[in-house]
């Protein structure tokens, strides 16, 4: 994966980077592919408690490199299986077990402005722009838009962002709900790092299970909700965790979780 950088702290931080500067970090075909791979690595590895997605340089990710789509290689096949990949990269992200961190580092449009709302968390760097451009290459919108956007910020923004493909900048993205902070571009990755270490100091199945409830809010009612919530909190009743916070609260100190 010369393109797909995973790195790992001893601590439990995973890195994911997209590394294709000369294109803005675009996702190059078989890119997908491999995204899905190292998505699925992370949330399926118990070393791994939180995964960061950023890119290389000064960009996050310019979405797919249409110049490497167009050029295609060996048999031409129909386009709806090229995006059976990247579909499977959308997925395999939002069903990661792990919280996830985009750090947005520069450009975020098209698949890679979605790239980052299907991360949990988005921390953006003040020089960060966003964009659904799909409209500017006669490509409607792809990689979950379709699906993240209206619950991010509603029906009617989500279609001006994707009917207009207006570039926004990060302040205008953290005014609309899109991000989560916007930071000093040279504290960015300081920022982040905190983030993660305050991530790895959570109880990891109680934020697993906090998160999946949180992804199927709009899914289920009420009563499924409440139901899903007992469930949860009865496994979590049974963590060697559960007993460590309360002994920690007792003993007036930080706990220390080992997610058993």
């Amino acid at each position: 994966m010369d393109e797909i950088h995973l790195t790992r702290s001893d601590d439990g931080i995973a890195t994911v980077t997209i590394d294709n500067q000369k294109r803005k970090n675009a996702v190059k075909p078989h890119m997908w592919e491999e995204l899905r791979q190292v998505f699925q690595q992370v949330s399926d590895n118990p070393e791994d408690r939180v995964l960061i997605v950023t890119g290389e340089g000064e960009d996050f990710c310019a979405g797919a490199d249409l110049a490497e789509t167009s050029a295609g290689s060996g048999t031409p096949a129909h386009p709806i299986h090229g995006m059976s990949s990247v579909n499977a990269a959308a997925v395999a992200l939002h069903d990661c077990a792990k919280p996830t961190i985009a750090k947005v580092n520069g450009v975020a449009v098209g698949a890679g402005m979605n790239l980052a709302l299907g991360c949990d968390l988005i921390v953006a760097s003040e020089r960060a722009r966003f964009s659904e451009i799909f409209r500017r290459r006669a490509l409607s919108v792809d990689f979950g838009g379709s699906w993240l956007l209206p619950r991010l910020i509603g029906l009617h923004k989500a279609k001006e962002l994707v009917l207009f493909g207006d570039i926004l900048s990060a302040q205008e993205a953290e005014q609309m709900g899109l991000v989560n902070r916007v930071v000093p571009h040279d504290e960015l990755d300081a920022f982040v790092d905190d983030w993660a270490r305050r991530l790895l100091d959570g109880p990891p199945l109680a934020l697993r299970l906090s998160k999946k409830l949180l992804n199927n809010a709009f899914h289920t009612g009420l009563g499924e909700a409440l139901d899903a919530e007992a469930s949860a909190q009865a496994i979590n009743l049974g963590s060697q965790d559960v007993i460590e916070g309360f002994k920690a609260f007792m003993e007036k100190r930080e706990p220390t979780f080992k997610g058993r």
